[in-house]
């Protein structure tokens, strides 16, 4: 296997990612665990990486789809983004985000029972062409703790929402109805760096409560950031520290950045994993002293809890010269 490292001289710690942790743009990430105990990610790149300690990473040779399924999916759909993995039983899906336009995207999903894939079967779940919802995109599944429901959060300028899922995990439950529950859709002239737009979905538990992390701004300068909101249930409201709702565009920030930073625009965040009593959080993020400046590296940083369980994170710190 490559070992997949940063473009910096670094020493690596342990449980301490050397950030950024890839060299190459690994945005809108996800993880899953293996029976082995390792680790797997992908993003919207589609490689398939491993890692047995979650810090450090390797290329698996591996991509999400075969070559052949890779190519069907394209003579329809121009992009791919966004996976997002869950298991069910024995069984692995992974979620995926087809596009082509705003108007023109859906959510389907694919299943394995090898933990590295290929992923197949695919079959379109939510189609926004049909439900009229703007930017259906950046799936995240969810499994409710106390009723066993499975539930899709997604979306993005067209609003974020959620709906039902059958118990397979492969369908809309019968009868499912969409729920706005994030982000207000916002035009460039009301909210240029687009504040009150979510998107990213993820929804973590902790101590009783639901957690809806989402990332608001532009994703390609600074204004992008990661944002928190919680509630007791799947069914919301989402509030934010103030209490004040996401639906209605509020949110507690966790990580932003300004212009002059070197790591810049961190978001789309990925399952937050706990490590000897750590919390860690994944996203993707700029940074200024990559070759490419489009790229979204993978970072991760500790997640802390405060006294009253609202969450926050520190950007990485900036890379000297001596590591450049």
């Amino acid at each position: 296997m490559t070992l997949i490292v940063n473009s910096f001289a670094c020493i690596a710690l342990a449980n301490v990612a050397v950030n950024p942790v890839t060299a190459f743009s690994f945005a809108d990430p996800t993880f899953w665990r293996v029976p082995d105990g390792s680790w797997r990610a992908t993003s919207t790149c589609l490689r398939i990486l491993k890692s047995n300690d979650f810090f450090h990473w390797s290329d698996t040779g591996k991509r999400v789809f075969t070559k052949a399924e890779a190519a069907r999916i394209h003579r329809e759909w121009k992009h791919v983004w966004a996976p997002d993995s869950f298991k069910l039983g024995d069984e692995y899906l992974m979620y995926v985000a087809l596009v082509n336009s705003a108007t023109d995207s859906a959510i389907a999903v694919y299943s394995s029972r090898n933990p590295e894939g290929p992923f197949l079967n695919g079959r379109i779940i939510t189609d926004g062409r049909q439900t009229g919802i703007s930017d259906t995109i950046d799936p995240e599944v969810v499994q409710d703790d106390t009723t066993g429901e499975l539930w899709l959060f997604f979306g993005s300028i067209g609003k974020m929402h959620r709906v039902k899922l059958a118990k397979d995990g492969k369908a809309l439950a019968p009868g499912a109805t969409y729920e706005h529950v994030a982000g207000l859709r916002e035009d460039a002239r009301n909210d240029p760096a687009r504040q009150k737009v979510f998107e990213g979905a993820y929804l973590h538990r902790r101590n009783g409560w639901w957690y809806l992390f989402a990332s608001r701004g532009c994703y390609w300068n600074h204004t992008y950031a990661i944002v928190v909101g919680r509630a007791r249930t799947l069914a919301g409201p989402f509030l934010d520290r103030k209490g004040m709702e996401m639906r209605k565009g509020f949110a507690t920030t966790v990580l932003s950045s300004e212009s002059e930073d070197v790591f810049f625009g961190p978001g789309h965040n990925g399952e937050v994993i706990a490590i000897n009593g750590h919390d860690y959080i994944p996203f993707h993020c700029h940074v200024k002293t990559c070759s490419n400046p489009k790229a979204r590296p993978l970072c991760i940083q500790e997640l802390f809890w405060d006294k009253d369980g609202w969450p926050s994170a520190t950007l990485p710190q900036t890379i000297g010269d001596d590591d450049k």
